[in-house]
């Protein structure tokens, strides 16, 4: 049985009538579902032992994609937790898209055949250009999910301590080019901290890339900022501490 989702659905039948799609953030160590602030491992917080019960509650309540991170993955170099990546692809219909620690070919192979619909890239798609085009080229662009995390408007790696030289609308327009439809993008002095998003940066780059399905990421805090999300045009939206803190009720979510 084939269990990638089917990507087209995911891109249109699971972003409601409100036109934007809540996906919420699993985020794994030892198997476990954790939240870091602002990529800090020694900032680590247990929320559940048990993973697919989290993505099961975002299931019954209507949610229909699932943000699943790999932190140990990230950590390592390889991709680490995919069991838990295929235990919720086969006992959910959530799509998910998957990343950590996915450097080589074969993690990405690992990661569509445990179930997941988007790899997620970020670092590699800085620091390995070449690498990843060929990936994009093999498997298709439409089966990607770029990351771009920004400080200052400039793109980070290495877990956000280095930040480079590139520009985040520089980095998006190249990979456009190459066929990439979803990126989400993260503020690195958000996340985690429950102060808001970066509204001002992700209209930015909605303005500059109309056509974009732009997904937000890091600091909403609130359903209004949901709505400020949406208002700019934001195609998704990533949430992840907010839920787990009681911010957000996951149930109100299915309104977007």
């Amino acid at each position: 049985m084939n269990r990638l989702k089917n990507i087209s659905e995911a891109n249109s039948s699971s972003s409601g009538a409100g036109g934007m799609i809540i996906i919420p953030a699993i985020d794994i160590i030892d198997g476990k579902c954790v939240r870091l602030t602002q990529g800090d491992y020694d900032q680590k917080k247990i929320y559940n032992e048990h993973p697919l019960e989290v993505a099961k509650q975002f299931e019954d309540a209507g949610l229909k994609r699932l943000h699943l991170v790999d932190l140990d993955g990230a950590k390592a170099g390889s991709v680490k937790n995919w069991k838990v990546l295929e235990t919720i692809a086969a006992k959910t219909s959530v799509v998910i898209d998957f990343g950590g620690g996915i450097k080589k070919e074969a993690d990405v192979k690992i990661v569509f055949d445990c179930g997941a619909a988007y790899a997620t890239i970020g670092s590699m798609a800085v620091k390995e250009e070449t690498t990843f085009v060929n990936w994009l080229n093999t498997f298709g662009a439409a089966k990607f999910l770029l990351g771009a995390d920004v400080k200052d408007e400039k793109i980070t790696v290495g877990g956000w301590l280095e930040t480079t030289d590139v520009w985040v609308y520089d980095f998006i327009r190249k990979y456009i080019d190459h066929g990439v439809q979803q990126i989400f993008c993260t503020d690195v002095s958000k996340d985690g901290k429950l102060e808001g998003p970066s509204v001002g940066l992700y209209k930015n780059i909605i303005t500059e890339f109309p056509s974009l399905h732009f997904i937000a990421s890091g600091g909403v805090s609130s359903m209004k900022d949901l709505e400020a999300l949406q208002a700019i045009g934001c195609k998704g939206a990533i949430v992840g501490k907010a839920i787990y803190e009681g911010r957000v009720n996951i149930h109100d979510l299915i309104k977007f």
